[in-house]
């Protein structure tokens, strides 16, 4: 039955109801008869039909119940009760049904801004296609106030992007050429071009409304556990009833007593909790696979978190060039640095190589002869107004040992959490450079916070090094760190924390996090980890922030607490009014209406968590925002 019926029958029904009474009042007793059984039947139809649509699956509803009531107050001539009992079932329907669909117009609404059309070239021709058409390496071309329509790589022009679908940030962000761009997100001002990287179901758009659909869907380990106890509650209060009856000899006491005993409340207790509790979640930046995965996150005490791309950026960068010889310049270093590391595949030198570039740095030269010695670095011959052999790695590269001074600078630098290079010219120093992944500036933050929400036990599992590994540690407030570890090694101590009576939550990013993520009792996964570590995960934190890892948490404990509340409420509802029947102090009527503030009173309460916010969780991401300043942009032609 739509939402809208529903409305309208439960209005029929309503002012069918205030007519009986005006009839009532001007002594038309057979009238008002009629007009109440008009009212019974148009009410008690649907309740019914849903009873009946139980009832040939094998399930016992609480529908049921109430149609026993009806049918039978009918029979018996009270007329008044069961129009008023169907008229408050119907209308505590109807108001179950809208505010569930409020809760999930978040969805709704995710599903109306995916992009339905998109402009690409083909033939050297602009032409507009439905999106799902769009083959990956495709030329696609957004527009000023566009929406983006795959997933994919600036390949042309800047522009300023409005992300705040996938990462909820409200501050739009500055794009160009080699950026990442995310389908379903908007283009403020400006033109871009972009190479179609992932389309359809595989965007990270997609993939969040999946996830949101699938979450809601599911459900917590009480709402299973309801399930199965109105399996058994429904059949037990109609023997009830029976007994009532044959010990009385009352049909008016047992009919009352079938249907105070409804514990409609109760059947909705936990749906309506769990659902505004994921919105809340979704709308906030963490994705929460289901009911059964809030409960967990709500119990766990021992968080363990990956370092490289969890805890940092996962993006190094050069923090320090030290000139280490008289005659060659910090600037000289590294320009002969990244003159040698354009021919290495390593990270780190990539680092080196943007650095100089976006520091509009000559580079000097292309290298020749290069030679990489692996686990040690890179060596070449680079001319320019000079032929010289560079060495960018370890110390042992170089041909004359470094000085005890230069030794103790690398070390002080790596206890600071940077990776030292030497740069050497014809196998001597000539300088370091020093390159980090920077702390997420939240983590240490959240991390306090966290504690105070039960978590009590913060370990660190990274395959770096102990001088690195601590370093971070120390910034963030972990005192527990497991450094030079292989992904299986990351699952054996997950494993034992386990054995030791600890619910565990692993947090990673990367495809060696995935084993210990799904070892977990909890696995959570950086939005933009890889796809491996994203599908094993339980929670996934879209835009990569440990302040929605707070607002998550915080919201689970809220949810949980919520739940408990209603489920409490409803079952203290149906015991006072089925002891006020047996003591002959609460009749059907005035029962029903009790028992149906009893459902308006849990919706209320579960509503509450739509709005829930974590204080320190909002100031992080408010400040966030306030320090994001988007770099001003040209509009680009249309190529």
């Amino acid at each position: 039955m739509s939402l809208s019926l529903k409305a309208r029958t439960a209005a029929v029904s309503g002012a069918l109801l205030l007519l009986a009474l005006a009839l009532h009042l001007l002594g038309q007793g057979t009238l008002q008869d009629i007009v109440l059984v008009i009212a019974s039947v148009l009410a008690g139809a649907p309740i019914a039909v849903a009873a009946w649509r139980a009832l040939r699956v094998r399930t016992f509803s609480i529908d049921l119940l109430v149609t026993i009531a009806v049918v039978g107050a009918l029979i018996i001539g009270e007329f008044v009760e069961s129009a008023v009992v169907s008229f408050l079932f119907i209308f505590g329907s109807y108001l179950e049904a809208r505010t569930m669909d409020r809760t999930r117009r978040s969805l709704r609404e995710l599903v109306d801004l995916a992009p339905q059309e998109a402009e690409v070239v083909r033939d050297g021709t602009t032409v507009t296609v439905p999106v799902d058409d769009v083959e990956v390496g495709e030329r696609v071309i957004v527009r000023s106030g566009g929406r983006v329509p795959v997933d994919g790589t600036v390949t042309h022009g800047t522009a300023l992007v409005d992300e705040a679908t996938i990462t909820g940030e409200p501050v739009p962000v500055s794009k160009s050429v080699d950026d990442q761009l995310w389908s379903g997100t908007v283009l403020d001002t400006g033109y871009l071009e972009l190479t179609a990287d992932r389309v359809g179901e595989d965007t990270t758009f997609a993939q969040i409304i999946e996830l949101v659909e699938d979450a809601q869907d599911s459900k917590a380990g009480v709402q299973r556990f309801l399930d199965k106890f109105a399996a058994i509650y429904t059949p037990a209060i109609v023997v009830g009833a029976i007994l009532t009856f044959l010990i009385s000899r009352d049909i008016r006491l047992a009919l009352t007593f079938l249907v105070i005993a409804c514990p409609g409340a109760l059947v909705i207790s936990t749906p309506v909790s769990l659902v505004a509790g994921l919105g809340n979640a979704a709308r906030h930046g963490a994705l929460i696979k289901g009911g059964d995965a809030i409960e967990r996150l709500a119990k766990v005490d021992t968080l363990v978190l990956d370092k490289t791309g969890t805890l940092t950026v996962g993006k190094p960068e050069v923090t320090d060039v030290i000139s280490e010889h008289p005659a060659y310049s910090p600037d000289a270093v590294l320009a002969l640095a990244a003159a040698v590391e354009q021919a290495s595949e390593h990270p780190l030198g990539r680092t080196i190589v943007e650095h100089a570039r976006d520091g509009s740095m000559p580079i000097a030269g292309s290298p020749d002869d290069v030679e990489v010695v692996v686990g040690r670095g890179i060596v070449g011959t680079v001319t320019d107004d000079l032929t010289r052999r560079v060495a960018v790695g370890s110390a042992d590269l170089l041909d004359t040992p470094v000085s005890e001074a230069v030794r103790l600078r690398a070390v002080a630098l790596e206890q600071a959490g940077h990776t030292v290079v030497h740069v050497g010219v014809d196998g001597q120093l000539v300088g370091l450079i020093a390159i980090a992944d920077r702390v997420r500036p939240e983590a240490a933050v959240a991390i306090d916070r966290l504690r105070s929400h039960g978590i009590d036990r913060f370990v660190m599992l990274t395959g770096d090094n102990e001088h690195t590994a601590h370093a971070v540690a120390d910034q963030v407030g972990i005192d527990e760190v497991h450094a030079g570890l292989l992904p299986q090694d990351k699952v054996r101590l997950v494993t034992e924390l386990k054995e030791q009576g600890r619910t565990v939550a692993m947090v990673g990013d990367g495809i060696n996090d995935a084993p210990a993520i799904a070892t977990a009792d909890l696995g959570l996964a950086m939005g933009a980890g890889t796809d491996v570590s994203v599908q094993t995960a339980d929670v996934i934190l879209v835009g990569n922030r440990f302040d929605q890892l707070l607002q998550a948490r915080s919201v689970a404990r809220a949810t949980v607490r919520n739940m408990a509340q209603n489920t409490a409420i409803a079952l203290g509802t149906v015991a006072l009014l089925v002891t006020g029947v047996l003591l002959g102090v609460v009749f059907m009527a005035s029962g029903m209406l009790v028992h149906e503030i009893s459902v308006l009173v849990v919706i209320l309460n579960a509503v509450r968590l739509v709005r829930h916010r974590e204080p320190v969780a909002a100031e992080l991401s408010d400040s966030r925002a306030e320090h994001v300043r988007p770099t001003p942009v040209e509009h680009a032609p249309a190529a």
